[in-house]
Protein backbone atom coordinates (compact mmCIF):
# COMPACT_ATOMS: atom_id res chain seq x y z
CA UNK A 1 0.00 0.00 0.00
CA UNK A 2 0.89 3.41 -1.11
CA UNK A 3 -0.38 6.42 1.49
CA UNK A 4 -0.75 9.84 -0.45
CA UNK A 5 -0.86 13.28 1.28
CA UNK A 6 -1.16 16.67 -0.38
CA UNK A 7 -0.98 19.77 0.94
CA UNK A 8 -0.71 23.46 -0.03
CA UNK A 9 -4.25 24.82 -1.51
CA UNK A 10 -6.04 27.74 -1.00
CA UNK A 11 -7.43 30.60 -2.39
CA UNK A 12 -5.92 32.93 -4.30
CA UNK A 13 -6.56 35.80 -6.83
CA UNK A 14 -6.63 34.97 -10.77
CA UNK A 15 -3.11 35.73 -12.29
CA UNK A 16 -1.19 34.31 -8.68
CA UNK A 17 0.42 31.20 -8.32
CA UNK A 18 0.13 28.34 -5.91
CA UNK A 19 2.09 25.29 -5.28
CA UNK A 20 0.85 21.85 -4.08
CA UNK A 21 3.08 18.89 -2.38
CA UNK A 22 2.20 15.48 -2.41
CA UNK A 23 3.99 13.48 -0.28
CA UNK A 24 4.64 9.34 -0.64
CA UNK A 25 4.49 7.33 2.30
CA UNK A 26 4.39 3.14 1.92
CA UNK A 27 5.16 0.79 -0.60
CA UNK A 28 7.04 3.37 -2.58
CA UNK A 29 9.50 1.21 -3.91
CA UNK A 30 6.15 -0.25 -6.71
CA UNK A 31 5.49 3.51 -7.69
CA UNK A 32 6.83 4.44 -11.48
CA UNK A 33 4.74 7.14 -11.78
CA UNK A 34 2.86 10.06 -9.81
CA UNK A 35 -0.23 12.43 -11.39
CA UNK A 36 -2.31 15.58 -10.49
CA UNK A 37 -5.33 15.15 -12.00
CA UNK A 38 -8.65 17.87 -10.89
CA UNK A 39 -12.64 17.89 -10.33
CA UNK A 40 -14.55 20.91 -10.43
CA UNK A 41 -18.25 20.81 -9.18
CA UNK A 42 -20.53 19.22 -11.56
CA UNK A 43 -17.55 17.99 -14.09
CA UNK A 44 -15.69 15.09 -14.98
CA UNK A 45 -11.92 14.33 -13.50
CA UNK A 46 -9.50 16.49 -15.37
CA UNK A 47 -5.56 15.21 -16.00
CA UNK A 48 -3.36 17.93 -15.04
CA UNK A 49 0.03 16.78 -15.06
CA UNK A 50 2.14 13.71 -14.61
CA UNK A 51 5.62 12.58 -13.93
CA UNK A 52 7.52 9.45 -14.24
CA UNK A 53 9.34 8.51 -10.82
CA UNK A 54 12.66 8.10 -11.78
CA UNK A 55 13.55 9.78 -14.66
CA UNK A 56 12.78 13.38 -16.46
CA UNK A 57 9.62 12.62 -18.55
CA UNK A 58 6.69 14.88 -17.28
CA UNK A 59 3.35 15.38 -19.09
CA UNK A 60 1.04 17.81 -19.40
CA UNK A 61 -2.98 18.53 -19.78
CA UNK A 62 -3.16 21.13 -22.75
CA UNK A 63 -5.22 23.63 -20.69
CA UNK A 64 -2.57 23.67 -17.86
CA UNK A 65 0.92 23.61 -20.30
CA UNK A 66 3.07 26.41 -19.67
CA UNK A 67 1.77 27.41 -16.34
CA UNK A 68 1.71 24.35 -14.22
CA UNK A 69 5.00 22.53 -13.75
CA UNK A 70 5.40 18.90 -12.29
CA UNK A 71 8.78 18.19 -10.23
CA UNK A 72 9.74 15.53 -8.03
CA UNK A 73 11.92 15.28 -5.26
CA UNK A 74 13.09 11.40 -4.51
CA UNK A 75 14.84 11.87 -1.06
CA UNK A 76 11.34 13.33 0.28
CA UNK A 77 9.23 10.89 -1.73
CA UNK A 78 7.49 13.80 -2.94
CA UNK A 79 6.24 15.38 -5.91
CA UNK A 80 5.32 18.80 -6.68
CA UNK A 81 2.76 21.02 -8.73
CA UNK A 82 3.68 24.43 -9.57
CA UNK A 83 0.77 26.07 -10.42
CA UNK A 84 1.46 29.77 -12.26
CA UNK A 85 -1.09 32.55 -13.94
CA UNK A 86 -3.74 30.78 -12.20
CA UNK A 87 -7.57 31.75 -13.30
CA UNK A 88 -11.05 31.10 -12.04
CA UNK A 89 -11.25 27.94 -14.09
CA UNK A 90 -8.57 26.11 -12.22
CA UNK A 91 -10.73 26.05 -9.36
CA UNK A 92 -11.44 22.28 -8.33
CA UNK A 93 -10.45 19.81 -5.58
CA UNK A 94 -7.04 18.60 -6.61
CA UNK A 95 -5.65 14.86 -6.21
CA UNK A 96 -2.53 13.49 -6.35
CA UNK A 97 -1.70 9.81 -7.67
CA UNK A 98 0.68 7.08 -7.82
CA UNK A 99 0.67 4.21 -10.55
CA UNK A 100 3.25 1.06 -10.75
CA UNK A 101 4.51 2.23 -14.50
CA UNK A 102 5.09 5.09 -16.76
CA UNK A 103 3.40 4.78 -19.87
CA UNK A 104 3.57 8.42 -22.06
CA UNK A 105 0.56 7.38 -23.86
CA UNK A 106 -1.72 6.06 -20.88
CA UNK A 107 -0.42 8.71 -18.12
CA UNK A 108 -3.16 10.96 -19.00
CA UNK A 109 -5.80 8.03 -17.87
CA UNK A 110 -6.92 7.48 -13.98
CA UNK A 111 -7.10 3.83 -14.90
CA UNK A 112 -3.28 4.03 -14.72
CA UNK A 113 -3.21 5.16 -10.85
CA UNK A 114 -3.92 2.36 -7.90
CA UNK A 115 -3.64 5.08 -5.25
CA UNK A 116 -5.02 8.11 -4.34
CA UNK A 117 -4.81 11.37 -2.09
CA UNK A 118 -8.03 12.72 -0.12
CA UNK A 119 -7.53 16.32 -2.36
CA UNK A 120 -6.76 19.61 -1.54
CA UNK A 121 -8.90 22.87 -2.94
CA UNK A 122 -7.52 25.29 -4.90
CA UNK A 123 -10.15 28.20 -5.17
CA UNK A 124 -9.64 30.84 -7.83
CA UNK A 125 -11.21 34.33 -7.36
CA UNK A 126 -11.24 36.73 -10.82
Amino acid sequence: QVQLVESGGGLVQAGGSLRLSCTASGRTDSVNTMGWFRQAPGKDSEFVAATNWWRDDTVYGDSVKGRFTISRDNAKKTVYLQMNSLKPEDTAVYYCAAGPRFRMGAVRTAQEYEYWGQGTQVTVSS
